[in-house]
């Protein structure tokens, strides 16, 4: 490998590895202090932002770096390549993962001192780095899908941080049943291109894909995408994700997660290209979200929640810049909202004390924005859509009803089966009733 394609690999595996040896050392009962971690942590990502930075100069004069490591794995015809790639699409993406974890791990220092999560919060920082890292850099959907998945299962733990209360841990189980339940559509859609194409490479399946076939993968990957960045009919899950810390509610639901789906659709934009069904869904869902958004965002009571349904509104945008085709504009908008947002999740607090001294200052005479649209609808509209608002568009209902709800009852029975089944389990009753033989023996 030529040093461009070592820097590239340092950039995507660092975080993984310190959240390795970090880990590790947790195991055998070491915990660093917080100046100590937090040092590291800035060195670690200084480090891989100086690397995006070489880069990012590189790809300047070539269009992409690319490093091979083989197969994953290969079955007859089927093989899964582990392959990295940067190229101008991805490279954004890249930067602002690797710039706005090392933002958010220094204000997590302060933010967090003295937490008892301390260390836990850091490890699925640089764990959640590494997945959203390893989906940018992937070479192939195969090796995407893995990033995806870590920066979901990250993103759960992370809305249960606080355990020791019941709603964050509901929240990010509620959060981890749609996640799981759009996800499909990422593995079939992979599935779907190596039976069809052979591979599932960014460039080398899409020719062979048209037709039904496209429209079908596609699809796929539009459900996928819409579960992640939390499009309709999948925004319910969005103000419960904000239960866990400011922080990763920064860099996930504001700047990097939230625009994970819109990154696999820009991926797929070869394939969206002969599809006007599926660019013309891709529209419609954007157009829906973004009115949803904006709706129900200026019913919402907290700071966080509203600032949530606003990203959620600029995401929509997105994707209905991407349906259009407007591949550059899309980059350069979730470029702009990511940074954005970051920021104004991170001051929320002291915005709200701002806002305060502002109200207080001129007498209580801040009116609210946006009230000139709202007195252009009756009376009676306006008080439906209030209370159509308060109720979240009756998403929250819906998603219950027909994903968490079916999600659970089936996790439940294949638990039950799987006691039923496995000829290694032990019965709770039965176990106590030996133990206490064992101690009443021992007794005697």
């Amino acid at each position: 490998m030529n040093a461009f394609q070592d820097i590239l690999v340092f950039v995507v595996v660092a975080p993984a590895f310190i959240f390795g040896v970090f880990a590790l050392l947790w195991l055998l009962d070491w915990v660093p202090s917080e100046r100590l971690l937090s040092w590291i942590t800035g060195l670690t990502f200084a480090a891989c932002t100086a690397g995006v930075t070489a880069l990012v100069w590189k790809i300047a004069s070539a269009r992409s770096i690319t490093v091979t490591f083989g197969n994953w794995f290969a079955v007859g015809s089927y093989h899964f390549p582990s392959v990295l790639t940067v190229d101008r699409l991805s490279i954004p993406f890249v930067a602002l993962a690797a710039v706005l974890s090392g933002l958010i791990g220094q204000f997590s220092a302060t933010y967090l001192h003295r937490e008892s999560g301390f260390l836990r919060f850091f490890l699925l920082l640089h764990l959640f780095a590494f997945g959203s890292l390893l989906a940018f850099a992937a070479g192939s959907f195969d090796l995407l899908a893995a990033g995806w998945e870590i920066v979901g299962i990250t993103s759960v733990l992370l809305i249960g941080f606080f355990e020791r209360r019941p709603a964050p841990v509901e929240n990010g189980l509620y959060v981890f049943g749609i996640y799981r339940a759009c996800d499909v559509g990422l593995l079939v859609g992979i599935f779907a291109m190596h039976h069809w194409a052979g591979t599932a490479s960014f460039d080398s399946g899409f020719p062979t894909l048209t037709g039904a076939r496209a429209v079908v993968v596609c699809l796929l990957l539009l459900l996928a995408a819409s579960g992640k960045a939390a499009q309709v009919p999948f925004s319910g899950w969005l103000p419960r994700a904000m239960e866990g810390p400011t922080p990763s509610s920064a860099i996930f639901y504001g700047a990097i997660s939230i625009h994970a789906g819109a990154y696999l659709l820009l991926r797929a934009q070869p394939l969206l290209a002969q599809s006007v069904l599926a660019s013309s869904l891709v529209i419609m869902i954007g157009t829906a979200t973004a009115i949803h958004g904006t709706i129900v965002g200026r019913a919402s009571a907290d700071a966080k929640t509203s600032l949530a349904y606003a990203t959620l509104t600029q995401a929509g945008i997105v994707f209905i810049e991407i349906g259009l085709g407007w591949k550059w504009l899309a980059v350069a908008h979730i470029l702009g909202n990511a940074t954005v947002r970051t920021m104004q999740y991170l001051r929320a607090p002291s915005m709200l004390h701002d806002y305060h001294q502002m109200h207080s200052a001129i007498g209580g005479q801040l009116s609210p924005t946006g009230k000139q649209l709202e007195e252009i609808l009756p009376d009676r509209v306006q008080l439906w859509l209030y209370r159509w608002a308060l109720d979240r568009g009756h998403l929250d209902t819906m998603l219950e009803r027909w994903v968490i709800a079916p999600l659970s009852r089936l996790s439940t029975y294949l638990s039950r089966k799987d006691r039923a089944l496995s000829p290694t389990t032990i019965r709770p009753g039965r176990a106590v009733q030996v133990s206490t033989a064992g101690l009443t023996q021992r007794g005697d």
